[in-house]
């Protein structure tokens, strides 16, 4: 079995011991991406929503630089310190996968990586 880092400019560099992503075989396992834009590593600006929408952006390119996409998630986890983010949270989701969504769980954690509010993780399928 083959295992590959994936490292990608597009998503924040890790703020630990970890790779962004890593492939093995077909799947791409995508580390906890948390809001950071991956240009200046600091938080988007704006609330749950954009950052939301940024921790996917994240995602999305850890994704790519592994030869998958957004639309081959197949499973996601999300993090949020106040679950009363969730509705929020559900309207990005459902923005961008109206059709075949990913298995996926949302947790409330008590606090996450430079405080931020919001982390999502993905398992993909690679591109044949």
């Amino acid at each position: 079995m083959n295992k590959i880092t994936i490292i990608t400019e597009g998503a924040p560099k890790p703020v630990g011991p970890y790779s962004q992503g890593v492939k093995a075989e077909n799947l791409i396992f995508v580390s906890g991406q948390i809001p950071l834009d991956p240009e200046t590593g600091d938080f988007t600006d704006g609330g749950i929503k954009e950052q939301a929408q940024q921790a996917l952006k994240n995602v999305e390119s850890v994704l790519i630089a592994g030869n998958s996409s957004l639309d081959l998630a197949i499973k996601m986890t999300i993090y949020l310190t106040d679950i009363a983010d969730f509705p929020v949270v559900n309207e990005v989701f459902s923005a961008l996968f109206s059709n075949q969504p990913p298995a996926r769980e949302t947790v409330q954690v008590v606090a996450l990586p430079k405080g931020a509010k919001i982390e999502i993780s993905a398992i993909g399928l690679a591109k044949t």
